[in-house]
């Protein structure tokens, strides 16, 4: 039922302006719990949760659409984000009780009627004059907990909305964005708790996890990700990320060591783990900071209870490449003989693939998903990189003149093998669906000092094609390594993956296609032009016996803006802001 409109209406003079268009029946909703959330894989008529379900596999159980029948699948609705404020449309929607929710570039939310395309209620965040986020104005999404809905802003903050007209019940700052801090991801909800990451690595910022009661926004628990700095539980000291200061980083360096935590995380219920990624070290000129750096680059496990790190895994260590340690991380089950290993896996920026044990974070096995990796030579029994003794940029200390190292071209590219465009796993297949990129970079090192709120970064780059197509979407065995299909395109990947039990995945391109491909072969079974460049994430869900599927159109991201050579091949992909959503005609 459409209700009455209010236009116009200033909701929030310290924040943000939401006009509210509709304004939503209490009867039409119910609370959101933690037991919808641990569900939400199964439970097919909503999407509560980013990655549809806490533990991120991004597989739905539905299968009226298949692919014997996708070909069929059109448009029903497209809702566009307006304004001039098309750029880089990262979110992945969440859908409940008829609304689906979605963040638009520039931090903003919109609820959207999901029978008609109908805008409800909008968001938009009153940003500052000099925020600085370091790779395009995006937003990943939102959360939604009880009857609030719960997403970050450019300027660090966090703020929750009332689900029914979007107006502000709470926000709380997570940094200064003056020193450059922002907030991207998509918040995720444990225990009744919204566990947030921050970006600003490019900064010299310091890396930290926080767990805030989702009703309130009261902070309850921070890890910082960074050595050297005190973690909080109910506003108390409570020790420590691991080690000290200068156990792995050098002077003081660890005061302004990045490891931001940029991208958010994955929950596992079977272990009641936090899996969370950490970003680089700053700053990149790795010289500067002799030792393993940690926890930057790493995947950490965290209680939930208490902000803990109860194991960590580093993927790069000493990183001098940008390659980060923030991609997702998720867990699975599979058999070995008669025993069920509970693993996990990630995808990381430096070109391998891993499957770690997600009770202990010990290395199962490892292998590289992209080609022609130049920067280490393989990974050793406990899944640490053997470093290539000329895969790494000089020292500028080294050169004559001090301003500049030994320029050297490294593969992966430090947008990555794969860079935070989530992955998907099929519990009918076993495999994983890996939106990857085939890329190199000249590379080099320069002299650097950490100014508050400049880039600290100390390196200079130009990323490059190595083939006729950089992105790649891969099938990947996780027991074997082996590469069962593969889906090559021109432009780079840089939207999520999408498997459904109809023997489906779907993802984007830059060229504004949604595809559709045959989950055990590979065959393109659809294809749609979507008018502008996709970088969301798709989802599915059921209504009334029939299945949907929803994604955001919108180009942008970090490769226009740092691709170098790639950037100009794709300088003529369109901008956009539109909620896709598709159905099967009725029969």
């Amino acid at each position: 039922m459409k209700s009455r409109k209010i236009s116009g209406q200033l909701l929030s003079t310290t924040l943000g302006l939401s006009l509210a268009f509709g304004v939503l029946s209490a009867s039409a909703h119910a609370a959101v719990t933690d037991k919808d959330i641990i569900n939400d894989q199964q439970t097919t008529d909503d999407v509560v949760s980013y990655g549809l379900g806490p533990r991120g596999q991004r597989y739905s159980p539905l299968d009226t659409l298949n692919t014997k029948n996708v070909k069929k699948m059109h448009p029903v609705w497209a809702f566009s984000l307006g304004g001039e404020k098309q750029r880089g449309q990262e979110s992945q929607p969440i859908v409940k009780d008829g609304v689906m929710y979605v963040t638009g570039s520039y931090s903003r939310v919109y609820a959207i009627d999901v029978d008609t395309g109908d805008e409800l209620w909008q968001y938009e965040a009153r940003l500052p004059d000099g925020i600085m986020p370091c790779c395009d104005v995006i937003n990943r999404g939102v959360a939604i907990y009880d009857d609030l809905v719960i997403f970050g802003t450019l300027d660090a903050i966090l703020v929750a909305l009332d689900q029914k007209t979007g107006k502000v019940r709470w926000r709380k700052k997570m940094g200064d964005y003056k020193a450059g801090y922002s907030s991207t991801a998509a918040p995720m909800i444990v225990k009744g708790m919204v566990v947030t990451g921050i970006s600003g690595g490019e900064f010299g910022v310091v890396g930290k996890v926080e767990a805030r009661d989702a009703k309130t926004g009261e902070l309850i628990w921070l890890r910082p990700t960074v050595e050297g700095h005190m973690g909080y539980l109910n506003g108390k000291e409570n020790g420590i990320t691991g080690g000290e200061a200068n156990k792995t980083w050098t002077g003081d360096l660890w005061k302004t060591g990045g490891a931001a935590t940029w991208l958010g995380g994955t929950y596992d219920p079977d272990t009641d783990l936090i899996f969370m990624g950490t970003g680089n070290p700053a700053p990149w000129n790795s010289h500067l900071r002799p030792g393993d750096n940690l926890y930057s680059s790493s995947r950490l496990a965290i209680d939930p209870d208490t902000g803990k790190i109860v194991w960590h895994f580093q993927t790069t260590p000493h990183d001098g490449w940008d390659f980060d340690g923030v991609n997702e991380v998720i867990a699975f089950d599979y058999k070995d003989g008669r025993k069920t290993v509970k693993a996990a896996a990630t995808a990381d920026r430096n070109g391998y693939f891993y499957v770690l044990n997600r009770e202990d974070g010990k290395f199962i096995r490892g292998f590289p998903f992209v080609n022609g990796i130049t920067w280490a030579k393989g990974l050793d029994e406990n899944g640490r990189p053997i470093f290539s003794e000329t895969g790494r940029p000089g020292n500028p200390a080294d050169s004559e003149s001090g301003e500049k190292g030994k320029s050297i071209f490294s593969v992966p590219a430090f947008l990555g093998g794969k860079n935070w465009m989530p992955m998907a796993y099929s519990q009918d297949t076993g495999l994983f669906y890996v939106p990857s990129n085939e890329w190199g970079m000249d590379i080099w090192n320069e002299p650097v000092n950490y100014k508050k709120g400049a880039a600290y970064l100390g390196s200079g780059f130009t990323i490059k094609p190595i083939f006729d197509h950089i992105g790649s979407l891969k099938a990947v065995d996780p027991k074997t390594g082996e590469l069962v299909w593969e889906f090559k395109n021109k432009s780079p990947l840089w939207g999520g993956v999408l498997a459904t039990a109809g023997n489906l995945v779907f993802t984007g391109t830059p060229e504004g296609y949604l595809y559709g491909f045959n989950a055990k072969t590979g065959e393109v079974v659809y294809k749609f032009n979507t008018g502008s460049g996709i970088v969301g994430s798709p989802v599915t869900w059921e209504k009334d016996g029939e299945q949907y599927l929803s994604v955001l159109s919108g180009w942008g991201g970090a490769v226009p803006l740092w691709g170098g050579e790639v950037a100009k091949t794709i300088k003529d992909i369109n901008q956009g802001g539109t909620v896709w959503t598709f159905k099967l005609p009725r029969s």
